[in-house]
């Protein structure tokens, strides 16, 4: 066993610099990933019980991120892309700072709460993807999103848990708020920290100075309608956990317990899929994510009680890290391949991959909102999730064209740099 662990330790050594420090700083950051996932959702539960408000903040989101990829475009002019990556991360904090200071939460102070936390995910996940772009290649993916999950899923046993058990100690309203209180400014300390160990890496800004390209090849408009159907589950599904354990297990002692229940498990597939799988992999990997996380929702629905959610939550567990594990590395080689061919930098490909995101989002976010309103609050929650999740099985069909497709158009080089010249000249075709 030690000798196993230590093979896999020394597997990580062997990596790049900035691969362990990428890996580091997303290690750190991790640890606050739950607390704005879960228990800001909880939060806006707890002091209005309404849900409509917190998927209206989740679309305030979304509307801020896009916003952001544009904006970042223009900053790595300026300012490398170390700076602008920690500042994503420290105005997470600054987001749950200006939630917390609330008097009420009315829809113009949810609103501005969102909007922050966009401008964060926006310049925290724009960076992050250029730079899994830049120091991965295709044959190391599979494995730095397999170890970027496992943490991730490590720290989602510990930290709900945790935090759930912090707040459940307090009694009364009024204590509780000071607990939440407290978990921002521990949030905000953490985010610090993780600008710290960012500034460690020799990370470079995109080669490329401008991004907005309105037509591109064939096969990246086949990753764009991709985009589309996992922003459809994102719309919603951040904030759909939450919802659902709030209103049929309890408060956030349970939510803590039930986020944190089989994902050690959970945790060590997701590694060894990503260690030892290869490329090729990869749609099977993405199509038992989808069906598992299909099959959890359907459930959810037909139940629609406590052995509904925690059966939910347990196949969610398994299913969105498996998504993720195959649909990242798929978006960058379709990247890799679609620069090549038009020259252009791979940021360009970033930026207008959040287009397609957006767009799935205010999709499944809308789907939540219009059966709230048209029928009711326990039909949207009891079957917004499971329409989405059976039109995200059309995933499946389209990441097989993808692959097909892309595998007859990668270059034999697979280390085959663009010229920056090249790109100086193509830049001249940006509208």
């Amino acid at each position: 066993m030690l000798k196993k662990l230590k093979s896999e330790v020394d597997h990580f050594k062997s990596q790049t610099h900035n691969f362990r420090i990428l890996v580091f700083t997303n290690l750190v950051y991790a640890l606050v990933l739950p607390v704005i996932d879960i228990f800001v959702a909880a939060y806006i539960m707890r002091n209005s019980n309404d849900t409509s408000k917190v998927v209206i903040y989740q679309l305030a989101i979304y509307t801020g991120i896009p916003l952001t990829f544009l904006l970042n475009g223009f900053l790595l002019k300026h300012f490398n892309i170390r700076k602008l990556y920690s500042t994503g991360m420290m105005l997470s904090g600054v987001s749950m700072i200006i939630m917390m200071s609330l008097k009420t939460l009315d829809l113009t102070g949810i609103a501005i709460a969102g909007i922050t936390m966009g401008l964060s995910f926006g310049l925290y996940w724009s960076n992050r993807d250029y730079l899994a772009l830049s120091i991965t290649n295709d044959e190391n993916r599979n494995y730095y999103y397999g170890l970027e999950t496992f943490i991730y899923t490590i720290i989602a046993i510990a930290v709900p848990a945790t935090i759930g058990w912090f707040i459940q100690s307090k009694v009364g309203e009024t204590e509780k708020h000071t607990a939440y209180l407290i978990i921002t400014g521990i949030v905000f300390l953490i985010t610090i920290a993780a600008s710290i160990v960012c500034f460690r890496g020799r990370f470079e800004n995109p080669i490329q100075k401008k991004y907005i390209f309105f037509k591109f090849h064939p096969l990246w408009n086949k990753l764009l309608s991709l985009a589309m159907f996992k922003g459809l589950a994102q719309g919603f599904l951040v904030t759909a956990p939450a919802m659902l354990i709030f209103k049929l297990l309890g408060e956030e002692g349970a939510l803590g317990k039930a986020q944190s229940i089989g994902a050690i498990l959970a945790a060590i597939i997701i590694y060894f899929i990503g260690r030892f799988s290869k490329p090729e992999d990869r749609i099977k990997t993405f199509s038992v994510g989808l069906i598992l996380f299909a099959v959890g929702a359907c459930l959810n629905g037909f139940l629609y009680n406590q052995t509904g959610v925690i059966i939910f939550l347990l196949l969610l567990l398994i299913a969105k890290p498996l998504m993720d594990l195959a649909y990242f590395p798929i978006q960058l080689k379709v990247i890799d391949i679609v620069s090549r061919i038009e020259k252009r930098g791979e940021f360009t490909y970033i930026l207008n991959h959040e287009a397609g995101l957006y767009l799935g989002r205010l999709l499944g976010a809308g789907t939540f909102l219009v059966l709230y309103y048209a029928v009711s609050e326990d039909f949207a929650l009891r079957y917004a999730i499971g329409i989405i999740a059976l039109l995200q099985l059309c995933s499946i069909f389209i990441s097989k064209k993808i692959i097909a497709q892309g595998n007859k158009l990668a270059p034999e080089d697979e280390d085959e740099k663009i010229d920056p010249k090249a790109l100086e000249e193509t830049a001249t075709n940006i509208v």
